[in-house]
Formats: structure tokens, C-alpha cells, sequence
């Protein structure tokens, strides 16, 4: 078991790296004909860059939305920060002091990104509209971080498991060496359920995350009549 999520893991992380490598070269490379900010939009780059920063941290477009949405997104994704942030003690020694300190605070970060998915996949039975556009991979993704949150919390209250050897496994395997995992049915389930996220990661609706740092609507500058704006292409022509 441990050599097959060990070549489970380094496939995964390699079709993660290039997929999203390539997934941004093709937004960064997508024309801008039109200057599109949506209004009201800040007038300088300062004001853009504040802009983006609370749109990540807060989600500000979505709050004004819908509040509900708003709730169940931000508490599954802070959620999720949190969880990863604790992940890395499995990847450090020694583990670093802010990454000790927030330990506690993980574990019940695990619930909420748990609760925060649960609502989510919720909306999508329970909200018409919502429901109506739903697509069978939206209902594929929602269940699969579930699934992760599920058996993550399962191994630390349910069905232990002994975390020195998978620290010992992850450290193994940044310096390419296959160590022994213990045999733990949960823990091989949550570990391959990971592994599946990180391979459909750069091809679904989850590459909003890096997405959104491309969207013209978000990060253009509202300044039509102090700058013009020209796309790369119409720049050449121009020039010759």
C-alpha cells in the first residue's frame, strides 16, 4: 500500500503543477480587448490591488450576493486554510512554531470546512435556480471534499491512527524514499481520495482560485478616459 500512494502521490502532484502551470499560462495569454472593470471600480492600481485583496480574504462580491452563499463559502474555505496550514507539520522538521501554535485551532477548523460543504451541496438541492444549473460534476466535486473532511476527521476521533509513521512517510517522500505507512483502511481511503483531488484539480470548476486573479472585471484599472486601452493585438497593428 505504501508504494502504490506513494506513486499515487507523485503522479498527482506532477498533473497538479503542470495542469495548473498550463491552465495560467492559458489565462494569462487570454486578450483583454475591452476595458470591462466592474463598477463601482477603483481608479488606481493601489486601489485594484485592495480591491483583489478582499475579494480573496473576504469574498466582497459574493457577500453582497447572496449572504447565505457567502456564509457556507467563507467558512468552508477558512476552513480549508486553516487545515492546510496545520497539514505541515507532516512536510517540516522540525514543524515550524506558527505551524505548532495553530494546531488546536485546525481540529475545529475541520468541522467547519465539513459544515461549510455540507451547506454548499445543500444549496444545490435546495435552491431552484441553484439546482436547475447544477451539473453532476458539481455534485462529484462538493461530495469529494466531503469525503476528505469526513475521513480526516474520522482518523482523529474515530478510528486513530499513528501520525509519527505518516509524517515519516511525507518527509520520505520529498527526499524520493518509500517509507511504511501503517495499515489503516481510513487513512488509505482519505490519503486516495486527496490524491483524486489533486489529479482533477486543473481540469474543473475549482481553478476559480487562480482564476479569479485573471479577471478582467476584477483587476483592470477604471481609468478608460485618462489611459486607453489597447489589446496586444491591436497594439501591433497600431505600431506598425
Amino acid at each position: 500500500m505504501s508504494a502504490v500512494l506513494a506513486g499515487l502521490f507523485y503522479a498527482a502532484a506532477a498533473v497538479l503543477v503542470a495542469g495548473v502551470a498550463w491552465r495560467i499560462r492559458q489565462y494569462a495569454g487570454t486578450p483583454a480587448p475591452l476595458k470591462i472593470p466592474t463598477t463601482p471600480a477603483p481608479t488606481t492600481t493601489g486601489g485594484v490591488a485592495l480591491r483583489m485583496a478582499r475579494e480573496v480574504v473576504l469574498f466582497e462580491s459574493l457577500f453582497k450576493a447572496s449572504l447565505w452563499t457567502w456564509l457556507f463559502g467563507w467558512t468552508f474555505h477558512a476552513g480549508l486554510a486553516l487545515v492546510l496550514a496545520r497539514h505541515l507539520r507532516y512536510f517540516t522538521d522540525p514543524v515550524w512554531g506558527w505551524v505548532a501554535f495553530i494546531q488546536p485551532f485546525g481540529v475545529y477548523a475541520g468541522f467547519a470546512m465539513a459544515a461549510g460543504l455540507a451547506g454548499l451541496w445543500a444549496r444545490r438541492f435546495l435552491v431552484d435556480r441553484v439546482r436547475y444549473i447544477s451539473t453532476p460534476s458539481d455534485h462529484l466535486m462538493l461530495a469529494l471534499l466531503l469525503a476528505i473532511a469526513a475521513t480526516g476527521l474520522a482518523m482523529k476521533y474515530l478510528a486513530h491512527t499513528d501520525v509519527v509513521a505518516v509524517k515519516s512517510f511525507f518527509l520520505g517522500l520529498l527526499v524520493f524514499q518509500v517509507r511504511e505507512l501503517p495499515a489503516d483502511p481510513v487513512l488509505a481511503l482519505h490519503l486516495g481520495l486527496v490524491s483524486a483531488l489533486m489529479l482533477v484539480f486543473p481540469f474543473s470548476k475549482l481553478l476559480h482560485a487562480p482564476g479569479l486573479f485573471f479577471s478582467p472585471g476584477r483587476n483592470q484599472v477604471d481609468n478608460p478616459r485618462e489611459s486607453r486601452h489597447l489589446a496586444e493585438w491591436a497594439a501591433r497593428l497600431e505600431s506598425k
